[in-house]
């Protein structure tokens, strides 16, 4: 069985490494940090693929995604939030929820500066992913934007990975399979 998993994202070739998340399945693992021209690529496409959307922010939660949202803010002119991942004192009155991310494998904990409330309350936010695989980090993005009053109008990732049909709302740039032995 192969290494790595060939793709092609806003036209660049990329070998991702497969990595095993679970005995006998495997992922084709995108980090995007650092590699500043695939950064760059996907968010001018996914800004076009956004360019008839009605909305205000854009959200993301921490870590990997951060270089994509700051490079779509810049394409899109548009502010954006990140959802941290721990709660530290000068964020006030956070909003949060729950997650277990496929890549960490254990619950993790969103929380939303009160400080971005203000960005979000009341407005309708594009929510922001490098890869979704089993969407409990958009469900808890979804959650935390519930809870501070805001609409999602979309949701942005450079792929889906899984079943495909499962994120056909998702506006994604590709999609990865999952390997199984």
């Amino acid at each position: 069985m192969p290494n790595t998993h060939q793709v092609n994202i806003a036209g660049l070739t990329r070998q991702l490494p497969l990595v095993e998340v679970a005995p006998g399945v495997r992922i084709a693992l995108l980090n995007i940090l650092g590699d500043v021209e695939l950064v760059q690529a996907s968010a001018r496409a996914l800004a076009e693929k956004l360019a008839d959307t009605d909305y205000h922010a854009l959200v993301t939660a921490e870590a990997k995604s951060i270089p994509l949202i700051h490079a779509l803010a810049e394409e899109t002119a548009k502010p954006y939030a990140v959802l941290r991942k721990s709660y530290k004192p000068y964020m006030g009155e956070a909003i949060s929820a729950e997650t277990v991310s496929i890549t960490t494998g254990k619950p993790q904990t969103l929380y939303l500066d009160a400080k971005d409330l203000d960005l979000v309350s009341g407005r309708r936010v594009v929510l922001v992913d490098d890869v979704i695989s089993t969407g409990s980090t958009q469900q808890a993005m979804r959650a935390v934007m519930e809870s501070a009053g805001a609409e999602v109008a979309a949701e942005a990732a450079i792929f889906t990975e899984g079943d495909e049909a499962k994120w056909a709302h998702i506006i994604a740039l590709g999609h990865l399979p999952v390997f199984t032995e």
